[in-house]
């Protein structure tokens, strides 16, 4: 216990001041989710005491982030899209989906995964943060401008035919469920679709209009009616925002930027009596746990999207362990990559039941603790306290923070968050892929095509075609070196040490193959093109294995198809430093012994030359 508050000076101010720098983002983050302010800040209560408690990072301060919020929005507003547009039918299963990511990441811990997490390429970061970036930058320009999609009554209205087909369609689900046949039975069709009224058809009217203009596709599409219908109060309070939380930063970096402009301009439209758009009204008191989670537990409903929680809790050990490594590098230390999973795992799993969405480790309020003095996990769990007594005693307060000045806040998170480290190196790449004429990078190509598929179409599809593409280019690279090094040449252009007195009268009639690295699927090409190139003078092939360390299976049958290719020819084949594990492969579909048999098999190439020589004598003398 003496170590846990060892430093509590520091940690105590150090927890305050990322506390402070977390409030605003965790009301942004929760309102963009769509799950309201209270979400945000739930999540980040608990994320950042259990993160913090039970992590393996001790400055790390974990909350709500900008990836963990953008893809929990797709999420969320899937959800709520097959819930007849309605949040409360709809959060059972969200909670479940994120209380599933929370346990998916402490298994993700348990099985120690954690030190693989840095071999996710950088393109696909680079791509996937710039993603991010670009979703919040057009997802908030709606909100910015003051344009709900949902209260424009000109735009709402093109969806009541589409709405009326729903409704009937749910009818008729309904009478389906029931045993009742539609055909023989009309009447009763008829009965129920005369209760629905005009303000049933209003309400799905606003789910499908709202659905529609959602995502970076949606906003795009209703982005001229936004122009057209621009409310500029919202718009002032946004840009007035913007400008205080770059100005401020030039005066000063010892108050939060974004919590001065959070205050200003809040305090302004409020003292001012403007009329604007407040968030959601915060919820006072203790938060309850949302047993909704297990009572109205549906696998069906959740089971589309547990390749989404896996997705998300993956993107969280990412997020969290890249800001460990920011942490350490501050602070000389080395972190627990497996216990922090565990610990987000944890946090997230609480903050879920508790309707709080999920985060990961916060780079920027990491940052500020360490500057600030914490040192240990107390300054993450009191940054977690203070975000939850400023809830208790400010809600009523927060709940009239106007909604443009919260849109304001993001948008500079979007232009943040992105990757320009890696947008500046795009054209000093090397161009290394051709396409037709064109000549290109692939590391830039990878970054490309996970950017643009993650904003206009599924972040999570787009990162795990960005993993596929660039472990197929990696293995593709890989195979070209390989087969490079390995390449088939006569000995009179290459000569190992031990092959210097080889006699020249058997130079026509033996080939040597030098194979260097391993044989696998990626260098079987050219490894396949062996008995085409050998000369219709050799006799014999001697096959140099000294450093061909690896085979699998691909190379295996390569190695198989090639051997009896040459035997065909009436060309025997010799092995000369057969490695265990190639050895090991060929006895599995016997190559060894019944295609070369173990008098063929030699440790050195001196042995081989008595072989090959004795051979020789013999065709001599006949």
């Amino acid at each position: 216990m003496k170590g846990f508050f060892g430093n509590l000076k520091g940690d105590a101010f150090g927890g305050l001041t990322a506390g402070i720098v977390a409030l605003p983002l965790a009301l942004a983050f929760g309102v963009s989710s769509g799950l309201g302010p209270s979400a945000g800040l739930y999540g980040a209560i608990f994320i950042s005491f259990f993160a913090a408690l039970f992590g393996g990072t001790n400055t790390q301060i974990s909350g709500p982030t900008a990836p963990m919020t953008a893809v929990s929005m797709v999420i969320i507003a899937g959800i709520i899209a097959a819930n007849d547009g309605s949040v409360e039918k709809a959060l059972p299963a969200i909670l479940t989906v994120f209380l599933l990511a929370g346990i998916m990441q402490v298994g993700l811990g348990l099985i120690g995964l954690g030190k693989y997490i840095r071999y996710i390429p950088y393109p696909v970061v680079s791509g996937f943060m710039t993603a991010i970036g670009v979703i919040i930058l057009l997802t908030q320009v709606l909100p910015s401008l003051g344009y709900y999609p949902k209260e424009d009554a000109e735009y709402v209205e093109r969806f009541k035919a589409q709405a009326e087909e729903v409704i009937l369609e749910n009818i008729l689900k309904e009478e389906a469920g029931e045993g009742i046949l539609v055909l023989e039975d009309f009447k009763e069709t008829i009965s129920r679709a005369n209760t629905i009224s005009q303000d049933d058809i209003l309400r799905e009217s606003k789910t499908l209009a709202a659905k529609d203009a959602s995502g970076t596709v949606g906003a795009l599409k209703v982005l001229p009616r936004a122009l057209e219908n621009i409310s500029w109060l919202e718009l002032l309070l946004a840009i007035g925002t913007i400008i205080i939380i770059y100005g401020f930063k030039r005066i000063t970096t010892a108050v939060p930027s974004t919590l001065v402009a959070l205050v200003v301009m809040s305090g302004v439209a409020v003292g001012f009596g403007l009329d604007y758009r407040p968030i959601e009204e915060i919820p006072t008191g203790i938060p309850i746990p949302k047993w909704g989670i297990f009572t109205e537990f549906n696998l069906g409903n959740i089971t589309p999207y547990i390749f989404t929680a896996l997705t998300l809790s993956l993107l969280g050990a990412i997020d969290s362990l890249l800001t460990s490594v920011v942490a350490d590098n501050m602070t000389k230390t080395k972190h627990k990559p497996n216990k922090e999973l565990v610990g987000q795992g944890i946090g997230n799993s609480v903050a879920a039941i508790f309707g709080g969405i999920p985060g990961a480790g916060a780079t920027i309020r990491t940052v500020v603790n360490i500057n600030a003095g914490g040192k240990t996990k107390l300054s993450g769990m009191i940054a977690g306290i203070l975000l939850l007594i400023i809830m208790l005693a400010l809600g009523p307060v927060a709940s009239k923070i106007p909604a443009a000045v919260l849109a304001g806040i993001l948008i500079t998170v979007g232009i943040g968050v992105m990757d320009y480290k890696g947008l500046k190196a795009i054209p000093s790449l090397p161009r290394d892929i051709k396409l037709g004429p064109l000549k290109l990078s692939s590391e830039v190509l990878i970054m490309l095509i996970v950017l643009v598929l993650s904003t206009f179409w599924d972040l999570i599809y787009a990162v795990g075609i960005g993993l596929v593409i660039a472990s197929l280019m990696f293995m593709k690279k890989i195979g070209d070196l390989t087969a490079e090094r390995s390449d088939l040449k006569p000995l009179k252009e290459e000569e190992w040490k031990d092959e210097k007195d080889f006699p020249k009268r058997l130079k026509e009639e033996v080939f040597i193959k030098h194979l260097k690295g391993p044989l696998f699927f990626g260098s079987t090409s050219d490894f396949q093109q062996l008995a085409a190139q050998i000369p219709d003078t050799a006799s014999m092939v001697v096959m140099r294995l000294d450093r061909m360390q690896y085979m699998d299976q691909t190379g295996l049958y390569a190695m198989e198809e090639m051997i009896m290719d040459l035997q065909k020819k009436k060309v025997k084949v010799l092995f000369v430093g057969l490695l265990n594990q190639p050895r090991y492969m060929m006895e599995r579909i016997d190559i060894i012994p019944d295609l070369i048999s173990e008098e063929c098999i030699f440790e050195d190439f001196n042995t081989s030359m008595k072989y090959i020589n004795g051979i020789a004598d013999t065709i001599d003398t006949n």
